[in-house]
């Protein structure tokens, strides 16, 4: 089971650069500071919640959030939003943190979109809890672009020899990235063009022809084809829930809060259906 971020007091970052790795996914690097101390390494899946003021609100800063909640009515707290950390260097105490960029919309979007060299941000965490297995015969990671900066960190920490298939699907050819695995590392690039979001994964995987052995699989993304690839893993592959990272980051139609709300409700729904109890809705 995934870590959550501890609930302690905000960590305080300042943006260091920005850089536009594609059409739609720029890259914040944040210098951290020392205190409290930011503890990452131990899971490729690394993500912390990123703290933006409410409309009309500004952060104070220093940021003591209990007490900002204590005082403020929850209309008025700081909205979050939950990114991947890309990479964490203690030694330069830079955070990279790639954000899906589409214009105005949304919140963090257009803030990395925008953001200058000085900015503070606050945030908390980090949480985790996949990293490939090395015991494992071979690794399966899947995703759309908003899984793509922890499927790139999770490739880079496949082990030395490691045997790995790559589905990464994203809108088209200009939205790709160079990943840099082990020799044995197959990447496939699928473009969603006018599909719905997850149609070409769904199908990519139902193709795949499985190596023989253990798998490890780690599979993220919008929750509607993230639900349908779990059923196809675990009643149809026969891949048991240890040997499987899998869970829908967003949902379409939905901002993070709303999401958020209602996942646990949504994962029960999905487990009960997939383990032969009432279907989800």
């Amino acid at each position: 089971m995934a870590e959550q971020p501890r609930r302690r007091a905000p960590k305080r970052a300042t943006v260091a650069r920005t850089e536009r790795l594609t059409p739609h996914m720029v890259r914040v690097v944040l210098t951290v500071d020392p205190e409290p101390p930011l503890e990452a390494g131990g899971f490729s899946d690394h993500y912390v919640k990123l703290l933006f003021p409410a409309p009309g609100e500004r952060l104070p800063d220093p940021l003591d959030l209990e007490a900002l909640r204590a005082e403020l009515p929850r209309e008025r707290w700081p909205r979050t939003r939950t990114y991947t950390v890309r990479s964490w260097d203690p030694g330069t105490r830079e955070l990279a943190l790639d954000f899906v960029v589409h214009g105005d919309e949304g919140l963090a979007g257009p803030w990395a979109a925008g953001a200058q060299p000085g900015e503070v941000l606050h945030f908390m965490g980090p949480g985790g809890g996949y990293l490939p297995d090395p015991a494992a015969d071979w690794h399966l990671l899947a995703g759309d672009e908003s899984a793509l900066p922890a499927i790139a960190a999770s490739v880079e920490r496949l082990p030395a020899g490691a045997r790995a298939v790559v589905l990464v699907e994203v809108p088209g050819p200009e939205e790709e990235q160079k990943l840099s695995g082990p020799a044995g590392t197959e990447v496939v690039w699928l473009h969603r063009g006018d599909r719905a979001v997850g149609a070409a994964l769904v199908e990519a995987v139902a193709a795949l022809e499985f190596p023989p052995g253990r798998v490890h699989a780690f599979v993220h993304g919008e929750a509607t084809f993230v639900r349908e690839l779990r059923r196809q893993f675990r009643m149809e592959r026969g891949v048991p829930r240890e040997d499987l990272s899998i869970s829908g980051y967003w949902r379409l139609g939905r901002d993070e809060d709303g999401w958020q709300s209602s996942k646990r409700e949504w994962n029960a729904e999905v487990e009960r259906e997939q383990e032969g109890g009432t279907p989800a809705a």
